[in-house]
């Protein structure tokens, strides 16, 4: 059985009433209708209605120039002749998601496949998310040695948030598609998704494991950068101690010479020769004996 697809972006509520089927609940309305960013976190879901089935999916855009991953909305309510999609601009600026591969089978197609269609497209855009997560990663262990620790500790907690968010998304996208393949989602006795088409959903309930699974890795990865920023962070603070300690010693036993020929020999030092030869050699030598010593044990 063909169906027909509508494709909104950013409608009207009346665009919205006018391109729905019949007996939609308000609530669904009031999803389909509410804005990007307007307090709320879409949350990935697929449910039945009765008559129809409601959607909710967000795919993900990574954004290399601007160190992110932004995440697009968009809505869907379908029948065995009726597929609406809703598709929202991020509030954040940029395009709406593109369903390509819906345009090549809207045509000829029954409409729980354009479902299909659609989910699997967001489940591929979380793919590419993970590939540039992973480049990400990368360029950051690259730049661990040159980049300011600042700089460093900032962009590991964008990667650990950004990572959370990814998999707290793809968890519920695949609770989702996971409600299809079980058969719990649906119009009278599979009208919608009928057994080969429930076979697909379970392809891209896999599909959504193997994004979880890189998901994990990523972390894992982060997690690592985190702890080798530490320990170079670790390893700083104790040269800069062993310095310091290097630079007390220096000067502590000068002060020595200084304070026991002050006490003991306040008289000699009416003479040019015990004040500025003897005090000066020993000064000098015990210097020049730790620098070498230290030198020599790689203190400094």
């Amino acid at each position: 059985m063909h169906s027909r697809w509508i494709d909104l972006v950013d409608p009207s509520r009346e665009e919205l009433l006018a391109s729905l089927p019949s007996r939609v609940d308000p609530e669904v309305i009031e999803v389909l209708a509410a804005r990007p960013g307007a307090g709320r976190e879409p949350r990935p879901l697929i449910e039945s209605h009765g008559s129809y089935v409601f959607g909710v999916l967000v795919a993900a855009r990574p954004l290399p120039e601007q160190d992110r991953v932004q995440y697009l909305e968009l809505g869907l309510v379908a029948t065995t002749e009726l597929v609406v999609t809703v598709r929202k601009s991020p509030a954040d600026g940029g395009d709406p998601f593109d369903p390509a591969g819906l345009h090549a089978a809207a045509s000829d197609a029954p409409a729980g496949l354009l479902v299909h269609r659609l989910i699997d497209d967001v489940a591929d855009s979380y793919l590419t998310s993970v590939d540039a997560v992973y480049e990400e990663i990368e360029e950051l262990e690259d730049s661990i040695d040159t980049w300011p620790s600042s700089r460093v500790r900032s962009r590991i907690s964008d990667l650990r948030h950004e990572l959370l968010h990814s998999r707290r998304t793809v968890s519920a996208t695949r609770a989702a598609v996971r409600r299809v393949v079980d058969g719990r989602v649906e119009i009278g006795e599979h009208a919608l998704f009928p057994a080969p088409l429930e076979v697909l959903f379970a392809e891209t309930s896999e599909t959504l494991i193997r994004v979880t699974e890189e998901l994990d890795i990523a972390r894992e990865l982060v997690a690592g950068v985190r702890d080798h920023h530490q320990s170079k962070i670790a390893e700083g603070q104790g040269d800069i101690v062993r310095k310091l300690t290097v630079i007390a010693s220096l000067v502590l036993v000068p002060s020595l010479i200084v304070g026991y020929y002050g006490q003991n020999f306040a008289s000699s030092f009416d003479e040019p020769y015990w004040s500025v030869g003897v005090s000066g050699a020993l000064i000098v030598s015990s210097t020049l004996a730790q620098l070498a010593l230290y030198r020599w044990r790689r203190w400094i």
